[in-house]
């Protein structure tokens, strides 16, 4: 399978931020072993509206702030053993509202509130490109599996909106919906698993308590 993922920045625990200008990925790493577990071994993030407030086509890290919940939630993923990375669009670039470096300087503030991310994954196509690593595509959450060195059953993938949801399903990724005051009606009730905040689907994806915070839905 190939996927373009040109436009997207990639980066590790101790690489620096780059740009991945690739017209095609190659072939995924996804006929590795499944070695998913009842817990995931690393959770990734929408970043606007999940793990910050969304403020459109922002450059200024200055109003970067944490989402309720957010960094208590981050904590608890990192305490449970996993990695944890970032998804996400940045159609600013694509419509010249947004530099590349403005879109890194605002990430590199979120590591800063947070602590360094595992992996960043980053789309900064416009929806009209038809990439395939914008979401609701799959193709970031992918990429992220084989950055990490995982198969995408092992990851959870948190969002607030469906084309997060979208996204995750088709990658094969668990993935929780955290509704926001912009989440539509349709998007909720269509989602698999919600929660009530990051935090409630943190503590749900890693709790072996059938009663968890999370409402799974038929």
């Amino acid at each position: 399978m190939k996927l373009s993922v040109s436009r997207v920045f990639l980066v590790g625990e101790e690489v620096a931020r780059d740009v991945f200008n690739r017209e095609e990925a190659g072939e995924l790493l996804l006929s590795m072993s499944n070695t998913s577990q009842d817990l995931p071994r690393a959770v990734l993030f929408d970043r606007d509206g999940t793990l910050i407030a969304d403020v459109p086509d922002n450059r200024d890290p200055a109003q970067v702030s944490a989402m309720p919940t957010a960094q208590d939630a981050v904590s608890l993923a990192r305490s449970a053993g996993a990695r944890v990375g970032v998804i996400t669009n940045q159609a600013g670039v694509a419509r010249g509202l947004l530099t590349s470096e403005d879109v890194a300087t605002v990430n590199r503030r979120v590591d800063e509130l947070f602590g360094t991310f595992d992996v960043w994954c980053v789309c900064q196509h416009a929806e009209s490109d038809g990439c395939e690593c914008r979401k609701p595509k799959p193709g970031m959450l992918l990429r992220a599996a084989e950055l990490l060195g995982l198969a995408p059953a092992d990851l959870a993938f948190v969002g607030d909106i469906g084309s997060d949801v979208a996204a995750g399903t088709a990658a094969g990724i668990r993935t929780v919906l955290v509704p926001t005051p912009v989440t539509r009606a349709t998007e909720i009730d269509s989602a698999p698993v919600v929660a009530a905040s990051l935090y409630e689907a943190i503590d749900g994806l890693f709790s072996s308590d059938d009663a968890s915070q999370l409402e799974v839905r038929g």
